[in-house]
């Protein structure tokens, strides 16, 4: 690593951090705040200008669709052209009105509707309430931070994508899915002082801007809740009585089901594992770039991905009694992925037809059409007069 920056030579030294300012973000928002930037680098836009007016958009109209956006907003982003910025937002086909140019003190809020956004299925950031108004607050703040607020668009573009992916200790590595517009202003954030150490892709953040940062652990009374798996603002903590009351609502099918994961004996899971996985609504189902790019380097190494992916359902369902989770399916067939990455294959593995689940109904993976035309089916269905329920 380089020399870490002289505290006396800095914009921010005589800060004084002996008794440093809490975190901003829980691990949880963290998540949420990184979801938040692979959502908008993944959006087709020229640069640093209309990407930094998209995250602001963006987590305003993150729960809806609509968020509102003033003139006076726009003009805090000191953008090189607010005009072309807007453009580029309006080619993706996001609706904003020409009432954001107007930047007097009383000019009223102008609503902006992301149409991606507003779906009700599928949403790519399913943020919750209180998430989304505590990473909106990090942004804004991150963004005023005294060593980059001067700074151009691409490096306050880079310093939100510096402290989302920086721990505890400021140690930090910049994503694949940092923008390129983003890497010759890197630099800056070292001169400034809001990086004391960069080499690479790697870094350290300077103590003044450390409660800002998105990748910590979780305290002890965070530990105590545990975070949904939707990252959807709701935490988890499992009550007996609440999981009973559910098994009882759920339909007779389902509660089979149910049980046969929760008594599975080569599973072995916890009644904590599968009350939340059946309780919380599914995760976030957006795939950022580098996820999507380690997919199709994935795949060309593995041409055999579908049949042996339905073959072992069928052989993981005749042990077990129940059809095999992402990370059971992964593991049996050895395929060493991140969890996103995995997720992703699942994702193709059953839009081509090689896997079939019963919606997001967890443990329910088994084959799918493309299978089944290859003779690759459950015992069951090779009885004609035989009837498969998914949930079996």
């Amino acid at each position: 690593m380089s020399e870490p920056a002289s505290s006396s030579s800095k914009p921010g030294a005589g800060v004084d951090v002996s008794q440093p300012l809490p975190f901003l973000l829980t691990a949880q928002q963290g998540e949420a705040a990184r979801a938040l930037l692979s959502y908008v680098a993944s959006l087709p836009l020229p640069g640093a200008d209309p990407q930094l007016l998209a995250v602001v958009v963006t987590i305003r109209a993150a729960r809806g669709g609509t968020g509102n956006l003033t003139g006076a907003d726009l003009a805090a982003l000191r953008l090189h052209d607010p005009r072309e910025a807007v453009e580029a937002l309006r080619g993706l086909g996001w609706q904003i009105g020409d009432g954001i140019f107007d930047s007097g003190p009383d000019a009223p809020p102008v609503p902006v509707t992301v149409p991606d956004l507003a779906r009700e299925t599928d949403h790519p950031l399913p943020l919750g309430k209180q998430v989304r108004s505590r990473v909106s607050g990090w942004t804004t703040r991150a963004l005023s931070a005294k060593p980059v607020k001067k700074l151009p668009p691409a490096a306050r573009l880079a310093a939100l994508f510096a402290v989302a992916h920086s721990t505890a200790t400021l140690l930090g590595r910049f994503p694949a899915d940092l923008p390129e517009g983003c890497r010759p202003a890197l630099p800056d954030l070292l001169s400034q002082g809001f990086l004391t150490e960069l080499s690479g892709t790697t870094f350290r953040v300077a103590p003044a801007v450390g409660h800002l940062v998105g990748r910590r652990p979780p305290t002890e009374e965070e530990k105590a809740l545990r975070p949904s798996r939707a990252g959807a603002g709701r935490w988890y903590a499992f009550r007996t009585e609440a999981w009973e009351r559910w098994k009882k609502a759920a339909t007779s099918a389902l509660r089979r089901h149910v049980e046969s994961v929760e008594h599975c004996s080569l599973c072995l899971l916890s009644v904590e594992r599968v009350a939340e996985a059946f309780m919380l609504p599914p995760g976030n189902k957006f795939f950022p770039r580098h996820v999507k790019a380690a997919y199709g380097q994935w795949k060309d190494e593995h041409p055999d991905r579908g049949p042996r992916s339905a073959e072992f359902s069928v052989s993981f369902r005749a042990e077990h009694g129940h059809g095999p989770s992402f990370k059971q399916l992964g593991d049996g067939l050895g395929w060493a992925l991140p969890r996103s990455v995995l997720g992703f294959v699942v994702m193709r593995l059953v839009a081509n037809e090689w896997l079939a689940r019963t919606g997001e109904v967890p443990w329910t993976l088994r084959p799918g059409p493309a299978a089944q035309q290859r003779g690759i089916v459950l015992p069951a269905a090779r009885k004609p007069a035989a009837t498969v329920s998914p949930l079996s």
